[in-house]
């Protein structure tokens, strides 16, 4: 049987190693290619890319889905890799950047049965088994959950456009705001309850957020696809997208989603 968090743990100290040997944001930031997403690929997404796929592909029989490369293999088990989530974070050397690995038994979001979020600014280490519950740092993340009204809620995926459009939507809704710059580390935070509700403001994929929806749900809490209900049938691929909302409850995400469609 796969110890899927010992290989987790080890492909951190795979990406620990390519951030060492590309220090620099001119080390890192340089394009390299397309992803099969359709994104820019930059030196350190390819390099943490290659030795995370070096590391799984030696899983067994799996379908690896991860954001450069795409699908590659056709097992029944599918792991689910974005190799730097945060990547702009990454390259201009800000601490708020991830590894976000989702493990499932078949090829749509409601299979992820693990999940793991490795946070490389604070080292925190976020999973999720289905029915298990949600862990911080191997403790169960069982304190407080995000407030019944949204004090903090953080926007994702974000362009100086989509925020001046969308923040007035949100006046009457949320508080303040926050943008930090990972959408997995965020719903990460949400499932902590130091936020209290997270949007992407453009489509999102699966490899974004595979494992951190895991931890949302585990927590009894909300996530929702509005461009492309119903949640659980979103496929475990890279050409799918949708934006994400989530917040504590069903009607939260609801009036979150209605006021960025308004």
């Amino acid at each position: 049987m796969t110890d899927w968090l010992a290989l987790c743990r080890d492909a951190v100290d795979d990406v620990r190693g390519v951030l060492e040997e590309l220090p620099r944001r001119a080390d890192r930031e340089p394009v390299v290619g397309a992803g099969k997403g359709g994104d820019e690929t930059t030196a350190i997404d390819a390099a943490a890319e290659r030795v995370i796929l070096a590391r799984f592909a030696r899983a067994g029989d799996v379908t690896l889905v991860s954001e450069e490369v795409g699908t590659v293999g056709d097992g029944d088990t599918y792991v689910v890799i974005d190799p730097i989530d945060g990547s702009l974070n990454a390259k201009r050397g800000i601490g708020f950047f991830s590894l976000s690995i989702a493990v499932a038994s078949g090829p749509t979001m409601g299979d992820v049965h693990f999940g793991f979020v490795h946070d490389f600014g604070t080292a925190e280490e976020w999973t999720a088994s289905s029915g298990q519950g949600a862990r911080l740092n191997g403790r169960p993340l069982d304190g407080e959950l995000p407030k019944g009204e949204i004090e903090i809620l953080s926007f994702e995926a974000t362009r100086t456009a989509s925020v001046a459009e969308k923040a007035a939507a949100v006046v009457d809704l949320a508080y303040r705001l926050r943008i930090m710059g990972s959408l997995a580390l965020s719903l990460c935070h949400l499932a902590a309850g130091r936020v209290d509700a997270v949007c992407s403001l453009k489509p999102a994929r699966s490899v974004d957020i595979a494992a951190a929806q895991l931890l949302v749900r585990e927590r009894g809490l909300a996530v929702d696809l509005p461009d492309a209900p119903p949640f659980a049938a979103a496929p475990l691929d890279v050409e799918g997208r949708s934006r994400v909302v989530a917040a504590g409850t069903p009607e939260l995400c609801r009036r979150l989603a209605d006021a960025l469609s308004a």
